[in-house]
């Protein structure tokens, strides 16, 4: 009869049927079934599956674990498995998975997720502050009215009573205090959102200096917090990079209501708010290529690539050397070599 290799968390067996012909038990201690869960989710052998292994000669084994069946075993999804732990283990089972959750979690750690989270909280103080000062500005405006309503900064000094003299101002001096708290409010909202931005220019590049040096450290951030983490941006194809931030356009796009966004985030960059329409989506494509690039070298914890600025610069450069040029002659690049045929070229 065949025999079957199988291969549980306490331990693994050689099986001949339903009957036990080998067994070789794992140490029943959390950091040691933590370590074999972790070798099984790598696609190795654990010392146990080694040490069966090399006793087996020129046997043929079955085994229902894909895995095992890589190194010389016939796969078989029927093939015997191996029994349930008795309940005296359970603890140790417990222990170690908690141990296994413990080091999986460090290991998934992105410690880009605080500028992901200051982004977010800059993000939302700017949307506060503007509720906050178009309230205000409202209020100020209805004993003031050479006070515009959209004009925060000047509201704010109206109602901490620097301008005007105040004959207009309610005679209650209760609300002239609520006023004044909620003007207090518009500044200390200012001043925290100022703050958190001045600590995003300082991490970004060194959380990732390849991104800041690209996009200048606030678009770097906030590109990372847009696709969700540095590591998700690395594994990003260009393509999705170009339209970050552009989702609900593209959705729209694809209801047949809109056509498709040239650019996303990457509209904020200065080359390409500054450049005319018809390059933006060129730039936007050539930008997000960049991007990608620079994404995995801050993944991979690589050094700064200056030749990927430079890079994304010659291309900008190419594109503004076409401007004004006859529509033919800005068609695509110049072949390295000629055509085979001359039917070729119209292909």
């Amino acid at each position: 009869m065949t025999k079957t290799l199988a291969t549980g968390w306490s331990a693994t067996l050689l099986l001949e049927g339903s009957r036990v012909v080998r067994e070789v038990r794992s140490p029943v201690d959390a950091g040691a079934l933590a370590d074999r869960a972790r070798r099984r989710r790598d696609g190795g052998l654990t010392p146990e599956e080694e040490q069966l292994l090399a006793e087996r000669g020129s046997e043929e084994w079955t085994t229902s674990d894909r895995r095992i069946a890589a190194h010389g075993l016939r796969f078989e999804a029927g093939a015997a498995r191996p029994p349930n732990p008795p309940p005296t283990l359970r603890s140790a089972q417990r222990a170690y998975l908690l141990a296994d959750a413990d080091r999986s979690l460090e290991l998934a750690w992105d410690p880009s997720i605080h500028v992901e989270e200051a982004v977010r909280a800059a993000a939302d103080l700017d949307r506060v502050k503007n509720l906050v000062g178009e309230r205000l500005g409202s209020w100020v405006s209805r004993d003031t009215p050479d006070v515009d309503p959209g004009d925060h900064a000047r509201a704010v000094s109206q109602a901490l009573g620097t301008i005007g003299d105040g004959r207009l101002a309610p005679t209650d001096p209760a609300l002239q205090s609520a006023r004044r708290s909620l003007a207090e409010l518009y500044r200390s909202i200012a001043a925290t959102q100022a703050t958190i931005a001045a600590a995003v220019e300082q991490a970004a590049p060194r959380r990732s200096p390849n991104l800041a040096a690209l996009l200048g450290p606030d678009l770097a951030a906030r590109l990372v917090a847009q696709a969700g983490g540095l590591e998700r941006l690395a594994r990003l194809p260009s393509s999705t990079v170009q339209v970050l931030g552009a989702e609900r356009a593209f959705f729209e796009h694809l209801r047949g209501h809109a056509p498709p966004p040239r650019h996303g985030l990457l509209f904020l960059h200065p080359t390409i708010q500054s450049a005319p329409r018809s390059e933006r989506g060129k730039l936007a494509r050539a930008l997000a290529g960049k991007v990608a690039i620079a994404a995995r070298l801050d993944r991979s914890g690589a050094p700064l690539d200056p030749d990927l600025a430079r890079a994304y610069e010659a291309r900008r450069a190419f594109l503004k050397s076409r401007r004004g040029a006859p529509r033919k002659e800005r068609g695509r690049r110049p072949r390295s070599a000629p055509p085979l045929d001359g039917a070729a070229g119209h292909r």
